[in-house]
Formats: C-alpha cells, sequence, structure tokens
C-alpha cells in the first residue's frame, strides 16, 4: 500500500497553500480531513493495519494524522491501544494533527482511571507538543462531573512557556468555564498560570457563544 500516493492522489492545492499558512513550518499535501477519515477507517477494517502502524509516518502532516486516525479506529484491546497512542505522540509536531487525533481517540472514555495515569508523563512533560496531547485529552475526555476538580487543578499548574501549549489549556479551560462556570471562575481567580496563559483562556470564554453578556463583563473584570 503507498499511502504517500493515494494521498497525493487527493490533493487539493487551494487547501495545501491555505492549511500551510494555518499550520507554519508543517509540511502539506492539502487532504481534507473527511478523506483522512475515510481513509483512515479503511485501513483499520482491514487486515494489515498492524503493519501500517509499524512503518514510519514522520513525512507530511496528513501522515502522521492519518497514523494517529487509524490508532482511533482500528478494534484493539485496551492496553494495546495506549501502546499506540504512545508510539504515535512523537509524531505530533502541529496543533493540527495533535487536536483532530485526540478527538478520535474515544475509545479511552472505556477506561478513563488509566487513561489518566496514562496521560501523566505527558502533563509532566517540558516538550511543547506533548504537553498540548496532554491538555487536549483532558479537554477532550475528563471535563465531567466526575473529573473536573481535577481537570481544572491539572490545567492550571500546566504553565508552559510554549505557544501551542498554552493554547491548548487556554482552550480546555473555557471549554471548563462553558460547562462548569462557579468551578471555573472560582479556580481562576485564585491559581498560578502564568499571565498569558490566563488572560488568554479569559478572552477565549469572552469568545464563546455560550457565555452570556453579563458572564463577558465579569470575565473581563478577572484580566490581569
Amino acid at each position: 500500500m503507498d499511502i504517500r500516493k493515494e494521498l497525493e492522489s487527493m490533493a487539493d492545492e487551494k487547501l495545501r497553500k491555505f492549511s500551510s499558512a494555518l499550520i507554519p513550518g508543517a509540511s502539506v499535501i492539502g487532504v481534507r480531513i473527511p478523506q483522512l477519515r475515510l481513509l483512515a477507517k479503511r485501513i483499520a477494517a482491514g487486515t494489515d493495519w498492524k503493519d501500517f502502524l509499524a512503518e514510519d509516518h514522520r513525512g507530511a502532516m496528513e501522515e502522521r494524522l492519518l497514523h494517529g486516525l487509524v490508532v482511533g479506529y482500528a478494534k484493539m484491546p485496551f492496553g494495546e491501544r495506549l501502546e499506540h497512542i504512545k508510539n504515535f505522540v512523537p509524531l505530533i509536531d502541529s496543533w493540527a494533527v495533535c487536536d483532530c487525533a485526540c478527538s478520535t481517540f474515544k475509545a479511552v472514555k472505556k477506561a478513563l482511571p488509566q487513561t489518566l495515569d496514562f496521560l501523566q508523563p505527558y502533563l509532566d512533560s517540558e516538550k511543547e507538543y506533548e504537553q498540548r496531547f496532554g491538555a487536549v485529552m483532558l479537554m477532550d475526555y475528563f471535563i465531567n462531573e466526575d473529573y473536573i476538580d481535577y481537570t481544572l487543578s491539572r490545567l492550571t499548574r500546566l504553565s508552559s512557556p510554549h505557544y501551542y501549549a498554552k493554547m491548548a489549556v487556554a482552550w480546555a479551560l473555557s471549554v471548563c468555564y462553558v460547562k462548569y462556570p462557579e468551578k471555573t471562575i472560582t479556580t481562576l481567580r485564585d491559581c498560578g498560570l502564568d499571565k498569558e496563559t490566563y488572560n488568554k483562556a479569559l478572552q477565549k470564554i469572552i469568545e464563546s457563544q455560550r457565555v452570556s453578556d453579563r458572564e463577558k463583563d465579569i470575565i473581563r473584570e478577572l484580566k490581569r
């Protein structure tokens, strides 16, 4: 299976230029996400998906993301999936690869305590995209009644010098606010986040269409 040729056959030059501008430094072929998902599902449904995941996919953004999508879609035991996710994380070199793949790892919802243990090294990492991976996974799977207190505490302790990690934390905190406004605002009033990430979180809350004008006025007053 020549995945690179198949991806190139789906390429859209206008999309490639647009995506390249949004994802600085990434090598982009220009394949739409729905097409990537369809290809990933086809690979995952076949008999050779393990061979596919054993290959080196450190090429274009779409090759890296395809690897992550196959990890999300293929049927496998939970422990094996975590191993494949672990092998995938070093392929993350952009917010797009991180965020789209994380949203596909829905199978982790079957064992959230084990998943949370698995995420600790990434949340404690000093690497930008490992930090982003940890924050986005918290956002996607741990903003619920059982984990909101932990998620708020952990996100507000993830002060990072890296831009894409900061933005992930801010984004996740804005989602926390939409779902749990009182808990989130209480945490934000007394947290140790760096000023940039803190203010970006407030900005993202204010930009949300699911937050009332009255609430936005209160949030603006919290700006450092």
